[in-house]
């Protein structure tokens, strides 16, 4: 019994392995999808041991990230997938120059040759109201001008009108004769029936005054 026992075990030693027999079958028949599901789960163990998820795991910030000691802490107002954000009132240059471009760049080509025209028809609007306007100060001093110097003819007229009609008055209070009185009167009144404005009848008047102008009562 213990002969057969012996027998087994040195029959068990001497066999070979059965996957040492097969190892360049196994080899040559490995599974493609297996393999290329092994190579994307590699790449995603690479991909969490990166060190920006290492930062949730560890709670360390990396030194590429961290706040420089000079800058006050209150400036950086947070992460976001890496970018740094900074509290401002307003756009940057840089902020504006980016956004720009981006527009630019995003804008089709008939808003882009749109925006060009425009801006040409604005310009050229500006250029011809700049001489139209020019155009017209000279035309108001122009006409200016010849408005002061028709005041000036009218106003020289009017003093020469006023100082021959005060010299004929004076003339006229010095020469009085007699029997000339009503005659002078009637020159101070106005007999035109037409120019007179007054609501009240002078018919009767004027009818007698210009009877003393021409028949003088005699004494």
């Amino acid at each position: 019994m213990a002969d057969m026992e012996l027998f087994g075990t040195q029959q068990q030693q001497q066999l070979p392995p059965a996957s040492a027999g097969n190892g360049a079958l196994d080899g040559a028949e490995e599974d493609p999808a297996a393999a290329f599901l092994a190579q994307q789960e590699n790449e995603i163990a690479g991909i969490e041991n990166d060190e920006g998820y290492s930062i949730l795991e560890s709670g360390e910030v990396p030194a590429a990230l961290q706040v420089p000691e000079g800058l006050d802490s209150g400036a950086v107002d947070g992460v976001v997938n890496g970018d740094v954000y900074q509290e401002s009132n307003g756009p940057t240059d840089s902020y504006a120059a980016i956004s720009q471009v981006d527009r630019l760049q995003s804008e089709p080509e008939s808003i882009r040759k749109w925006r060009e025209e425009q801006k040409e028809r604005l310009e050229q609007l500006d250029a011809n109201s700049r001489k139209q306007e020019a155009e017209w100060k000279e035309k108001a001093i122009k006409e200016l001008e010849e408005w002061y110097a028709r005041q000036d003819e009218k106003l020289q007229k009017t003093k020469a009108s006023n100082r021959a009609a005060e010299e004929a008055f004076v003339n006229d209070a010095e020469d009085i004769f007699p029997g000339t009185e009503w005659e002078r009167v009637a020159q101070l009144c106005d007999f035109n029936p037409k120019s007179s404005k007054q609501a009240k009848d002078v018919s009767r008047m004027r009818s007698v005054l210009i009877s003393l102008k021409q028949a003088p009562l005699v004494r």
